[in-house]
């Protein structure tokens, strides 16, 4: 799905419904349930989104709860990171509220934006969407800090 030999970073989507797009390789979870894909849209707004799978349902048929909060707080991190000029962070606290049901097969959306940005937090809102419809609403507070 993505260009060339595997290192850890961000990599461009080379097929799929996201091509063009950027996803980051070298977060054991995120890999796993992945690829999540990210891009900067005409107006200068971070936008990710993925394609759920038979994996990311429960036991009825839609998708789990913990797989969109999983997506939403990789959209966190990548928000942050895009927009912040490559600040990484981590979560410090995750609201949310499950709006509506996520389907196997059709692309989630997410969009976010940064509401505060302080020396050593950011404080985020955002949504997830399919079929244009909401599903999931979050915010978030996010501890920036240096990588090991």
């Amino acid at each position: 799905m993505t260009s060339g030999s595997r290192t850890d970073g961000w990599q461009t989507v080379s097929d799929g419904p996201f091509v063009g797009w950027q996803t980051w390789v070298g977060d054991p979870y995120e890999d796993k349930l992945g690829p999540y894909c990210f891009r900067t849209d005409e107006a200068g707004n971070t936008r990710g989104a993925f394609v759920p799978e038979a994996q990311h349902a429960n036991g009825g048929g839609i998708v789990h709860g913990g797989a969109l909060m999983s997506f939403a707080d990789a959209t966190l991190g990548a928000l942050l990171y895009i927009e912040l000029s490559g600040q990484f962070a981590v979560t410090v606290t995750l609201n949310s509220e499950f709006v509506g049901a996520g389907v196997v097969g059709s692309p989630i959306n997410a969009t976010g934006r940064i509401v505060r940005d302080t020396k050593s937090l950011a404080f985020v809102h955002g949504h997830l969407e399919q079929d244009d419809k909401p599903i999931f609403m979050f915010s978030s507070v996010m501890k920036k800090i240096t990588p090991r």
